[in-house]
C-alpha cells in the first residue's frame, strides 16, 4: 500500500532485483495511475486500488489472494482498516507509516500479540533499534537512542528557520524522501513521532528513549544496556538496506544499494590467501586491505580519505515539535493521534503557503490544547484525529487572517 511514492517505488526496485525471493500480489496507490498501471504490469499485480477505491479498495488489495506480508507505506490514517484486518488475519506487516503506530500503535501491537502476527519496522531508525534487539531480552535495555540527521536548518537560527521557504525546507541534506516526511525531518517532528513509535513498538517508556543528532546519517540507532554495553547499527542513508530487511526477515538479501552493492562487500574467507602467506609483508601493503572501500562500508563518498562521525544533541528551543511529541506521549491515550493530525495539517498548510514555516508547531500545540485526549479505542482514535484536524484548520485560518 502506497506502491508509487518515495517507499513503495523503492520497495518494488528491492523486489525486482530479487525477483526469486517475492511475488507481488497486490498494489495500492493514490492518484499516480499511470505508474501504478506499470507497476502492476512489470510485477503481475493481482489486484490494484487507487484512492478512487477508497478504504475498501485498500482492503481488497491487502486481504485479497492471502499475502503473507502487507507493506503499509501509506501517509495518513486512510489504512488503519486495512491494516488492523491484515494483522488480525495473522499477516505480518512492514510498517513505513508513522501515523498508524504513533495514533493507535498500542492496540495494533495489542492485536498482533493476539493473532501471531509479526510487525516489522521499516523506518531506519526503528530497522535499527529492532536488529540491535535480536536476541536481547527487553528487561536488559537501559536506554534507546534514535540518531536524527538534523534536517535542512540544523546550523540555521530560530529566526532564519521561521521565515524559511518551501523549497529550503525539502532541501534535505543527505535522504530523499516524500514531502510530508521531509518537512516533519525540517522541523524534527518526524524524531518526536519516531520516539512515540519507539515506545510503542518495543514496549519502552519515554523517558528511556532519547534523541542525538547525528548529521552523517550512518548510525541510525543505539541501544545502551544495564551492563554499559551498546549496540548500533550502521549502513549507508539508503532506504533500501531497512526496506529490504523487513521483507526478508530474519534473513538478509544480497546487494540492496549503499556502498557495498557498488563496491563489493569484503572478501570471504574462502578468497583470502591460504595462511603460508598471510605472514608475507605484501600482503599487509595490498590493494585489498587498504582500498578506499573499507571507507564506503562506514559511509564515506567516493574520493574520501577520513571518515568522521558526529553526535550532538538536539536543541529543543529551535525543534519545539520534539517536546510536543514527548508531551503527547507522557499523556498517553488519544493524544499521540492528536499530535499526528493537527501536523499533517500544519505541515500541509505550510506547504500551499497558507502558514510560514514558524507557524507548524504552534498549530499543532493549538490543537493538542483545544482537544480533550480521551481513552484509546478504535473510536477515540477516530474521533481525536476527526476533532484535531478541524483545530488544527482553525487554527491556519486565524493565521490567514492575519497575513496583511
Amino acid at each position: 500500500m502506497g506502491s508509487t511514492g518515495s517507499i513503495g517505488t523503492q520497495a518494488l526496485d528491492v523486489i525486482g532485483r530479487h525477483p526469486e525471493e517475492f511475488e507481488v500480489v497486490g498494489l495500492a496507490a493514490g492518484q499516480n495511475v499511470g505508474l501504478l498501471r506499470e507497476q502492476a504490469q512489470r510485477f503481475g499485480a493481482r489486484v490494484v486500488s487507487t484512492a478512487n477505491d477508497g478504504p475498501d479498495g485498500l482492503l481488497r488489495v491487502a486481504l485479497e489472494h492471502g499475502p503473507d506480508l502487507l507493506l503499509a507505506a501509506t501517509d495518513g490514517s486512510v489504512a488503519f482498516d486495512a491494516v488492523f484486518a491484515a494483522v488480525e488475519r495473522g499477516i505480518d506487516v512492514a510498517v513505513a507509516n508513522k501515523e498508524l503506530i504513533v495514533a493507535a500503535g498500542e492496540l495494533l501491537v495489542e492485536t498482533a500479540q493476539r493473532s501471531g502476527s509479526r510487525l516489522l519496522p521499516v523506518d531506519s531508525e526503528h530497522s535499527a533499534i529492532f536488529q540491535c534487539l535480536v536476541g536481547e531480552e527487553l528487561a536488559s535495555v537501559a536506554a534507546i537512542l534514535l540518531t536524527a540527521s538534523g534536517g535542512p536548518f540544523w546550523r540555521m537560527s530560530r529566526d532564519e528557520m521561521e521565515r524559511a521557504d518551501l523549497e529550503a525546507a525539502l532541501a534535505h541534506p543527505t535522504w530523499r524522501m516524500g514531502t510530508k516526511n521531509t518537512i516533519d525531518s525540517a522541523t524534527m517532528m518526524n524524531k518526536g513521532l519516531e520516539v512515540i513509535e519507539a515506545s510503542r513498538l518495543f514496549g519502552v517508556e519515554g523517558a528511556r528513549i532519547r534523541i542525538v543528532v547525528h548529521p552523517q546519517s550512518v548510525a541510525h540507532g543505539f541501544v545502551l544496556f544495564t551492563d554499559g554495553s551498546m549496540k548500533s547499527q550502521l549502513a549507508a542513508p539508503d532506504m533500501r538496506v531497512p526496506i529490504g530487511y523487513a521483507l526478508s526477515y530474519p534473513k538478509r538479501l544480497k546487494s540492496l544499494g549503499g556502498p557495498s552493492a557498488l563496491r563489493g562487500a569484503p572478501p570471504s574467507v574462502a578468497a583470502r590467501p591460504p595462511r603460508a602467506q598471510l605472514a608475507g609483508p605484501r600482503y599487509f601493503v595490498s590493494d585489498d586491505v587498504f582500498g578506499d572501500d573499507v571507507l564506503q562500508w562506514l559511509g564515506a563518498k567516493d574520493g574520501q580519505t577520513a571518515l568522521r562521525y558526529e553526535f550532538e544533541r538536539p536543541d529543543p528551543d529551535r525543534f519545539p515539535c520534539v517536546r510536543l511529541a514527548y508531551e503527547a506521549l507522557a499523556k498517553g491515550g488519544t493524544q499521540p493521534a492528536v499530535l499526528s493530525a493537527a501536523n499533517e495539517v500544519a505541515v500541509a498548510a505550510f506547504v500551499e503557503g497558507k502558514i510560514a514555516f514558524g507557524r507548524i508547531p504552534e498549530v499543532v500545540e493549538e490543537a493538542m490544547n483545544r482537544v480533550t485526549p480521551q481513552e484509546l479505542t478504535l473510536h477515540g482514535v477516530r474521533k481525536a484525529d476527526e476533532e484535531a484536524r478541524k483545530a488544527a484548520g482553525n487554527a491556519v485560518e486565524a493565521s490567514e487572517r492575519r497575513i496583511p
